[in-house]
């Protein structure tokens, strides 16, 4: 096969890593992986996939709604189709989803799929719901697949008729699950929690997730007082980089509980951090079935959720983790220095992490489930619409499109 993988933003999130994991499968699989990225990215996670697959950044291909730029992203999108004609287009994320979509449409794509990592207009204002609703919808019409990393994610899509309960199809965001069941402390982690050497590891809170507003870091630092008074020495380590950062630097600064709060970005052991952690938290307000959570359940530790759709599917309330409601981070900290202060309900609660059954979430079950997904669309699709039955080897036209990396 031929296959396109569009995304928006090309960052170390869920969604990202997902992707380029199955990116590398199908390429180790032999198929021809072609990844679009927008104008966001992180260069080394780039450079880490450039030798399997081929990789153009598309500058004009941004997060935010801005109608010049889209036109623009479109008619490259939809050029770059026309020349390469892919048997498989899978869009990801939001704007991607709607731009690629709409590309591959109009270079008469047959197989459209879209992956459903998260729904842009659920916890928004009515705007952008009406604006995103419309917008998913003109492009469910065209879509023959979509694969959701929940549940909850296909039963909002179908009750919101974007596509058919036939075209949907779980498939949860994969990760290497021995990894994180079977880590170790980082080396030093006296460095990471601005500790003396010898002195013993105090209470330690880690919140693994890109620094995103919707992820609510500064909300969550600002409500991290009710926590510092009760478990005076409690550390909270914020794991992760993205656009916030600027945000998060600056209600850290603000704080009076500043030596209790350590950033330290990226990580590339995240099963370490969780391994050191006592009490791991997620206070997102927007999300899919967010991947962390479940590293947070192989990794054995309690964790404290917001309650977002899907979640319920994994985490159970007072049994393997603590689900919060997701307007109330306030309450999150609350039940964050609860469990602090409750040994023996923590140690319990992480017991029953260990225990839960993540088996759909291995890397392995991911990626051979979207190529069976794969097949099915290809093979449903009238086959004089098959674009690569007769298939053109003709190279990208790099200078005319004016794309980058390829």
């Amino acid at each position: 096969m031929k296959i396109v993988h569009v995304l928006t933003r090309l960052l170390r999130a869920g969604s990202e890593e997902n992707t380029l994991a199955c990116c590398l499968a199908q390429a180790r699989h032999g198929h021809e992986v072609l990844l679009v990225h927008g104008e966001e990215y992180d260069p080394s996670l780039r450079a880490s996939v450039a030798q399997a697959v081929r990789v153009v950044t598309l500058e004009k291909l941004i997060n935010s709604i801005s109608p010049s730029r889209d036109i623009s992203a479109f008619g490259q999108l939809t050029r770059l189709m026309r020349d390469w004609r892919p048997d498989i287009v899978h869009t990801h994320q939001s704007k991607a989803g709607i731009v690629g979509r709409l590309a591959a449409k109009e270079a008469n794509i047959p197989c459209i799929i879209h992956g459903v990592h998260i729904l842009p207009f659920v916890h928004v204002g009515c705007a952008r719901r009406l604006i995103f609703l419309g917008a998913e919808r003109m492009a469910a019409k065209f879509t023959r697949a979509f694969i959701d990393v929940s549940q909850a994610m296909r039963d909002i899509c179908i009750a919101n008729h974007l596509g058919s309960a036939d075209q949907h199809h779980v498939v949860h965001s994969g990760f290497d699950l021995a990894r994180f069941a079977n880590a170790q402390w980082p080396q030093d982690p006296h460095l990471l929690l601005g500790t003396a050497v010898g002195e013993p590891k105090p209470p330690v809170v880690l919140m693994l997730a890109a620094l995103e507003p919707r992820k609510r870091h500064v909300e969550f630092i600002e409500s991290f007082g009710q926590v510092v008074d009760r478990i005076p020495n409690v550390r909270l380590l914020l794991a992760g980089e993205g656009p916030a950062r600027s945000a998060v630097e600056s209600a850290i600064e603000r704080s009076p509980f500043t030596n209790n709060v350590r950033m330290i970005g990226y990580h590339c052991q995240p099963e370490q951090l969780i391994s050191l952690a006592d009490v791991c938290v997620l206070t997102s307000m927007r999300e899919g079935l967010p991947r962390v959570i479940m590293q947070y359940l192989a990794g054995g530790r309690a964790s404290v959720v917001s309650h977002l759709p899907g979640v319920e599917e994994v985490v159970k309330h007072g049994v393997n983790g603590i689900v919060t409601p997701a307007e109330d981070v306030g309450a999150a900290a609350g039940a964050v220095a609860d469990l602090l202060q409750n040994e023996h309900y923590r140690a319990r609660l992480a017991d029953s992490a260990k225990l839960t059954d993540l088996s759909s979430w291995g890397l392995d079950a991911m990626c051979d489930r979207v190529e069976l997904i794969y097949q099915s669309v290809l093979e449903s699709a009238p086959s004089a619409a098959r674009p690569n039955d007769v298939r053109s080897r003709d190279g990208l036209a790099k200078q005319t499109l004016g794309l980058h990396g390829f």
